[in-house]
């Protein structure tokens, strides 16, 4: 961090992750839709990621929320009203930020309960967002309650790895305390009153 400024650790950081979560979309929806073109879920990493880039950047996670979709669209050859739906829909998973603003960050990634809940409702905000959008665009409901379906196996994977990712340290964690947290114990670590 000595060498580069919070801006463009901030923007390293979230292009780093938006470059893993594009080659995992991709890499999903393509081996979904050729090894098992008649499967009725998809695995989907987006959620998890936005939910990871939430906790790091809080509403920059618009970016992986749209690159996602894209990343799926991209892979799947889909129309531009599947673009809108996935890009603008996946962005309403954002709502999850309602639940930071309300409890803080830090009171999220110390409970395993309300980790669950806050990937729970960045889930469920995604798909009512392309639900939403759908609807704009004509869709039937039952088309718009398939999204559920055929989605509820990414719900399980975000759920999984977003408990895995608090335990790794720094990575559900908001970066701002965390820089000010890993300096602090640098200093600590240096400080001659360790050795009184």
């Amino acid at each position: 961090m000595n060498n580069i400024s919070f801006k463009q650790y901030r923007a390293i950081d979230l292009g780093i992750l938006a470059v893993i979560l594009f080659v995992a979309e991709t890499i999903t929806a393509k081996a979904a839709s050729t090894w098992f073109p008649m499967e009725l879920y998809m695995l989907s990493p987006s959620i998890a990621v936005i939910c990871i880039v939430m906790m790091r950047w809080s509403g920059f996670a618009v970016i992986h929320a749209v690159v996602g979709g894209a990343a799926y669209c991209l892979a799947l050859g889909a129309t531009a009203q599947q673009f809108a739906i996935y890009c603008v829909g996946n962005s309403l998973a954002l709502v999850s930020l309602i639940l930071i603003k309300t409890l803080g960050k830090q009171k999220i990634k110390d409970s395993v309960w309300l980790t669950v809940i806050f990937t729970v409702l960045a889930f469920v905000g995604a798909e009512l967002g392309r639900g939403l959008v759908g609807l704009i665009f004509g869709l039937a409901i039952d088309s718009i309650l398939a999204f559920f379906t055929t989605d509820s196996l990414s719900l399980v994977f975000a759920v999984v790895v977003v408990l895995i990712s608090r335990r790794i340290d720094g990575l559900f964690e908001d970066q701002k305390a965390y820089l000010i947290r890993t300096e602090s114990e640098r200093r600590r670590a240096r400080s001659p009153d360790d050795f009184e």
